[in-house]
């Protein structure tokens, strides 16, 4: 069994994978100093729960988080007797190539999100994550990462919107019933709903235009069915995208290992 761990900025997702299929999959909000013994009592009682009786053997983690790994490490060691593969590290080898600008670090999930799309949909793509930042990264025709956006996340700018205007109250993001809104909540709302919806839409037609070629736009995060129901942003959504990612560099490194 492979537990495959996706450590965020905002929520760290852990699911389980059999070889054929996810088996569960769960999610805790990121927090530098858990430890490992406090993740092991989490997944054991959480798999206890759904009566799951297989034992991880494997491990593989993508963190954007550089503190938590530590932690994670000792927990796959400790309780699951193996050395995770970590993302970004020497000896995690990648299934496609990354060409950016010598010097430049991408970011794990970024490049977990491009292994995974690949492999799902072929070449040609852009990959918007919705997640803390929202990101498009650009999967050339070969499979290969070749740069990308960065933007604000949607609930980073709703608190940013919060903290910096005292009269402005805390919401939620939701699809406003009008675009022109009649109280400050709606404005608010149809202020960030229709604004990234256009964010989104000017990215990826100019990322198409430079590219040259058609391109599949593939959504992945959170928030990304609720955009979608605002227009047709996405060729297709995959809430599992990051998670097959890290199972195919899994596979990867393994195949290789073993020639």
């Amino acid at each position: 069994m492979l537990l495959a761990i996706d450590c965020g900025n905002t929520n760290t997702v852990f699911t389980l994978w059999n070889g054929e299929s996810f088996v569960s999959t769960w999610r805790m909000a990121t927090n530098h100093t858990r430890t490992a013994d406090e993740y092991f009592v989490w997944l054991s009682s959480l798999m206890s729960s759904q009566k799951l009786t297989a034992s991880v053997s494997e491990v593989i983690i993508s963190s954007t988080v550089p503190r938590v790994v530590f932690n994670l490490r000792v927990l796959s060691s400790r309780y699951f007797d193996c050395r995770p593969l970590v993302v970004g590290r020497p000896d995690c080898l990648l299934p496609v190539d990354v060409r950016v600008d010598a010097g430049t670090k991408v970011g794990p999930d970024r490049l977990v999100n491009t292994v995974g799309a690949f492999d799902l949909h072929g070449g040609d793509l852009v990959v918007v994550d919705f997640g803390t930042a929202t990101t498009f990264d650009v999967v050339d025709m070969d499979g290969a990462y070749i740069g990308g956006v960065i933007s604000p996340g949607v609930n980073l700018s709703l608190e940013a919107l919060h903290q910096a205007a005292a009269a402005l109250p805390h919401i939620d993001v939701t699809m406003p019933g009008q675009v022109i809104g009649k109280n400050t909540v709606d404005c608010m709302q149809s202020g960030v709903f229709w604004g990234y919806i256009g964010l989104v839409k000017e990215i990826i037609a100019r990322i198409r235009a430079e590219h040259g070629r058609p391109m599949k736009v593939i959504g992945t995060g959170g928030l990304a069915p609720l955009f979608q129901q605002g227009d047709v942003l996405f060729d297709e959504f995959d809430e599992s995208l990051t998670m097959h990612g890290l199972t195919v560099i899994s596979n990867y490194n393994k195949e290789f290992a073993g020639q």
